[in-house]
């Protein structure tokens, strides 16, 4: 099974966090838009300044968020991409949310193969579920 990883399901592993996607590391396929990696290191950096977060911690953090996108398919946020979540959704959705939707669909049409969408937010579980995707994690 090909599942897409939004940034929500990589912070609550890096963070140790409970509830997190039951056996997502036996996952066959991991994609994730190079987007998730940039979330997850800027939420780190935030956690950083209003945390007790300290640098010995970030930095395993990073390491970890690095070795973990690293297993994972990343899909690059291109123009086609772009476009597509430049355009309407059936639900309201902001732009992040519309990038990540907009590259598991085209992931999922290049391929010809299902995706599942998986996801701690429940508005953007809601958005995958409103353009056909099945969702887990929420």
């Amino acid at each position: 099974m090909s599942v897409y990883l939004d940034a929500s399901i990589l912070l609550r592993v890096v963070l140790d966090q409970p509830e997190q996607l039951e056996g997502w590391r036996k996952l066959e396929t991991g994609v994730a838009s190079a987007l998730t990696e940039v979330e997850s290191l800027r939420t780190l950096d935030r956690l950083r300044l209003t945390t007790d977060l300290d640098e010995t911690g970030l930095a395993e953090r990073r390491r970890l968020v690095y070795a973990l996108t690293e297993e994972m398919e990343l899909v690059e946020v291109s123009r086609p991409i772009l476009d597509r979540a430049a355009g309407a959704f059936p639900v309201t959705v902001g732009t992040l949310d519309a990038i990540h939707l907009s590259t598991a669909l085209a992931w999922q049409e290049a391929r010809q193969e299902d995706i599942t969408f998986a996801t701690h937010d429940r508005r953007l579980a809601s958005a995958a579920r409103a353009v056909g995707l099945e969702v887990v994690g929420t």
